[in-house]
C-alpha cells in the first residue's frame, strides 16, 4: 500500500492540504488519517519528506523498540500523526468524529468572514477497512448528518493479504456510500495526479455531503513481478525484487536508502508553503 496509494499522499501533502510541517499541532490544519495503518511507511515516507521532525534515522529504525516509526502509527509518539490506527475501520470512524468535532466548534466559534474551524479530515482506507461494522454505521452517521468536510480516498486494489477481494467481499461500493447520501466519485488510475486532483476539487464542492473517492491503485506499484499480488501485501519485496524494482523505477539498486536531491529540493516548498499560507492566528492545541 505504501506504494500503491504513494501518489494520493503525494498530491495531499504538496497540493492539497492546509498544514505547517513546523507546526503540526496548528487547530485549523486539514487532518489525514491513514485508517490502514498497516502501510505506516506511507505515512512516515511523506512526513520526513513535507519536513516533520521525523528524521531518516527514524524511517531506518522502523519497527524497532523506541523508535518513531512503530509497525501503526501511533498518535503523541510521532509529529503529524493525528490518531492511533490499526484495528481496521477504525481510523475512518476517527476522522469522522473529527468532522463532528470540527462541526460542533464551527457551529460555536465561526463567524462571517472569520472561520475558526474550517479544515478538511482526509481518509485513506482499504478493503479490510470497509468490511468492518463499525465502517458501515459511521458512514451511515456521517452522510445523515452532512458531515461534508470528510473526504475519503477508497484503496480499491482488489487484493487481500490471501489473494483477491473476490475470495470474502463482493460488495458494491459505490452503491454502498450513495445509500449512505455520500457524494461518490470513481479515479480509474490511482497514478493520475490530474484526475485525483479533480476529483479532491468535486469534492471539496460537495459541502453537506461527505465524500469518497474510489481510487483504483495497484498494490506494490513499480514491483515488475510482484505487483498486483497478495505476495506484496505485508510480505517484504526480498533482496532480488527490490532491486528490480528501484531500477524500475530509476533509482540506484545498491544504496538502501536513498533520496535524489531534486526530490529532497521539491518537497523543500511543503515547509516553507505551510508558513506562508498558515492563518494570521495559527493557534495550537
Amino acid at each position: 500500500m505504501p506504494m500503491g496509494v504513494a501518489p494520493i499522499a503525494y498530491l495531499l501533502y504538496t497540493k492539497i492540504m492546509k498544514h505547517n510541517p513546523a507546526n503540526p499541532k496548528w487547530l485549523n490544519r486539514d487532518r489525514f488519517i491513514l485508517s490502514g495503518g498497516h502501510g505506516s511507511m506511507l505515512l512516515y515516507s511523506i512526513l520526513h519528506l513535507s519536513g516533520y521532525n521525523l528524521p531518516l534515522k527514524e524511517l531506518k529504525s522502523f519497527r524497532q523498540w523506541k523508535s518513531k516509526t512503530p509497525g501503526h502509527p501511533e498518535y503523541g509518539l510521532t509529529p503529524g500523526v493525528e490518531t492511533t490506527t490499526g484495528p481496521l475501520g477504525q481510523g475512518l470512524t476517527n476522522a469522522i468524529g473529527m468532522a463532528v468535532a470540527q462541526k460542533h466548534l464551527g457551529s460555536i466559534f465561526n463567524k462571517k468572514g472569520f472561520n475558526l474551524f474550517d479544515h478538511y479530515i482526509y481518509v485513506e482506507a482499504g478493503d479490510g477497512d470497509l468490511m468492518e461494522g463499525i465502517s458501515h454505521e459511521a458512514s451511515s452517521y456521517a452522510g445523515h448528518n452532512k458531515l461534508g468536510k470528510v473526504i475519503l480516498f477508497y484503496d480499491d486494489n482488489g487484493i487481500t493479504i490471501d489473494g483477491p477481494t473476490s475470495l470474502s467481499y463482493s460488495d458494491d461500493v459505490k452503491k454502498r456510500f450513495e445509500s449512505y447520501n455520500w457524494h461518490v466519485q470513481i479515479v480509474k488510475d490511482g497514478t493520475d495526479l490530474k484526475d485525483l486532483e479533480k476529483a479532491v476539487k468535486a469534492a471539496q464542492s460537495a459541502k453537506d455531503k461527505p465524500s469518497i473517492i474510489i481510487t483504483k491503485t495497484n498494490i506494490g506499484q513499480g514491483s515488475p513481478n510482484k505487483q498486483g499480488t497478495s505476495e506484496v501485501h505485508g510480505s517484504p519485496l526480498g533482496e532480488a525484487e527490490l532491486k528490480l524494482t528501484k531500477e524500475n523505477l530509476g533509482f540506484p539498486a545498491d544504496k538502501k536508502f536513498y533520496i535524489p536531491k531534486e526530490v529532497s529540493k521539491h518537497f523543500a516548498s511543503v515547509k516553507v508553503n505551510g508558513k506562508k499560507g498558515r492563518s494570521k492566528m495559527e493557534y495550537n492545541i
